[in-house]
Formats: structure tokens, C-alpha cells, sequence
């Protein structure tokens, strides 16, 4: 059972992880699964199921907000979205196979991971870039999907690092939309992920469904105002926190399993932060000095081949 502080922390963690997703395009799965991890005590499939299963509601709110905001290409969600969803639901059924010891580092790494690629990706700050003319192809959205859905599954999230970070360094497209599109097509994946998870760990998580509720409530909350901020928030800083956030509580769990020692750990701990706020201060100078150094305003029609600014 759950303690009522212990719902109203996961709640308020999902709030917080929905907001950064819906300013960044990703980051609720990760975010959330560390902090379900850590405070709640789960294991790493039960904290993944309950993650995917609350994401039913989230991402398909999210998609809506989206939607109405017109920050959506269909085309693109149904193309990445059903590799995706393939990607995810295999993932979650070998997650599920595995023990707890087994699965818990192999879960720390790739979040530890997905929060190296956001530090790395945002220290770059914003480039001005013209968009390209020609789509993605189907084979390469295809693939993109697999893979993302199936690291999303494993890690407990993933899928936005792992497209929306692609898609925006392709500059194919203008940041709103891919944020948009990969959010909504999220909700495909998270349906597959949470079907592998129900057939393989069924009773886990109904004994957890009060913690799915309490992430649900404060993730549909947040979802429009996630939206509506996508083009308001300062990217480049809030990405880097969260990268750092991510990194620092799952890096030391993965050199524990290897047997670094506990003074290890800490020097770890004390790097990444210092790592984080050196990069962060580089992304935002870069940032600045990239909007500084552009003529005129930034056009945001998306039928435009005009110079659009996203995260490098």
C-alpha cells in the first residue's frame, strides 16, 4: 500500500516530468521512472509498467493539446509510431523476462545514457538552419521508431531522446512539429509497451495501479499547459537540468553494479553536476550568441523553407 504523501510526491513527479515532455518533446518517461525508482522503491519492469501504463492518458492527452495547437504531421505519427509501437511491445517483453538484479543496471545505464545525450545535445545550444526540402524517407522513420520504442520500453523511457533528438538534428522540420508529432505518435508506443508489460507481469502492476492513478492525475494536468509552453520555455537550460537530474541519480547505480566503491560514487556524483552546469552555461552562452548573430525574425510557417532555430 501507498502512503498518501508517497501518491502525492509521484503525483507531483508526474506533473513536473509532463511538463518538461511537452516543452522538450521528451524526458516524462525517464524522469518519471528514476524518480518511481528511487522513491517508490519499484523494480525496474514494475516502475516501467506503471510509467507506460499512466502514459495512456498523458500521451494521448499530450497528442490532443498538440493537435489543437496545430503542432502535429500525420503522416510522420503513423509512420514512426507503428515501428514504435512493435519496438516497445518487444522491449517490454523481454524487460518483464528479466530479474530485478539483471534488469536494474541495464535500466540505470540507458537512462544514464538518455541523460548524457541531453546534456551533450543541449550544451550545443541553438543553430539557426534552413529546413530541408526533402522528407524522410519511410525506411529511416521506420527504423527510428524500432529502435526508439524498444529502448523506451527497456529504460522506461527513451522514446523522445531517441526520435525527437534526431528528427530535430535532421532540421527537417520546424521544432514545434516534430515536438508535436513525436508526442502524439508516443501514445502508440505506449499502448504496445503497456500490453507487453499487462501479459507479462500482469498481477505487479495491478498492485500498483494506485501509483499509475497518482502519475496519470498529475501528467493529464500538465499536459496543455506542456503544450502551450513548447515554444516559451528556454530549451536549451531546461534540457541541460534535466540531462544532469537523469545522469546523477542513475550513474552511480550503474558503477555500483561494475564495483566501483563508495568514494567512487561520489566523486562520480560531484562530476556530473559540475559537468552539467558547465555545459549548461555553454548551451545557453551559445544560445545567445546564435540568436544575436541572426537578421530579422524567425518565420514559423511551417510550409516555409525559412530559418528555423532547434536544439543542435
Amino acid at each position: 500500500m501507498y502512503k498518501p504523501n508517497t501518491l502525492l510526491l509521484i503525483a507531483i513527479a508526474g506533473l513536473a516530468a509532463q511538463l518538461v515532455d511537452g516543452g522538450l518533446g521528451m524526458g516524462f518517461g525517464a524522469t518519471s521512472t528514476t524518480i518511481l525508482v528511487m522513491l517508490a522503491g519499484l523494480g525496474p519492469a514494475a516502475a516501467s509498467a506503471v510509467v507506460h501504463t499512466a502514459e495512456l492518458g498523458t500521451t494521448l492527452a499530450s497528442g490532443v493539446a498538440h493537435w489543437r495547437f496545430g503542432n502535429v504531421d500525420w503522416k510522420v505519427v503513423a509512420r514512426i509510431g507503428v515501428p514504435g509501437a512493435v519496438g516497445a511491445f518487444v522491449g517490454a517483453t523481454v524487460l518483464a523476462r528479466l530479474s530485478t538484479e539483471a534488469a536494474q543496471p541495464v535500466m540505470s545505464l540507458i537512462l544514464a545514457l538518455i541523460g548524457l545525450n541531453l546534456m551533450i545535445r543541449f550544451s550545443r545550444g541553438l543553430t539557426q538552419r534552413k529546413l530541408a526540402a526533402k522528407p524522410h524517407s519511410k525506411q529511416f522513420l521506420g527504423g527510428l521508431g524500432l529502435f526508439g520504442g524498444f529502448i523506451d520500453a527497456t529504460g522506461g523511457g527513451g522514446w523522445g531522446p531517441v526520435t525527437t533528438s534526431t528528427l530535430l538534428a535532421a532540421g527537417r522540420s520546424e521544432p514545434r512539429r516534430i515536438v508535436g508529432t513525436v508526442n502524439t505518435a508516443e501514445f502508440l508506443v505506449t499502448a504496445a509497451a503497456t500490453a507487453g508489460f499487462a501479459i507479462g507481469m500482469w498481477h505487479d502492476l495491478v498492485a500498483n495501479l494506485a501509483a499509475v492513478a497518482a502519475l496519470l492525475v498529475g501528467g493529464v494536468i500538465a499536459a496543455p499547459i506542456g503544450a502551450w509552453l513548447v515554444s516559451r520555455l528556454n530549451p536549451v537550460l531546461l534540457g541541460g537540468v534535466v540531462g544532469t537530474l537523469i545522469v546523477f541519480l542513475n550513474l552511480p547505480k550503474v558503477l555500483a553494479a561494475v564495483g566501483v566503491p563508495g568514494e567512487g560514487l561520489w566523486a562520480a556524483r560531484v562530476a556530473v553536476l559540475v559537468a552539467g552546469v558547465l555545459l549548461s552555461w555553454r548551451g545557453v552562452q551559445r544560445a545567445r550568441t546564435s540568436q544575436a548573430s541572426t537578421p530579422g525574425p524567425v518565420s514559423e510557417d511551417p510550409q516555409r523553407r525559412s530559418t528555423k532555430v532547434h536544439a543542435a
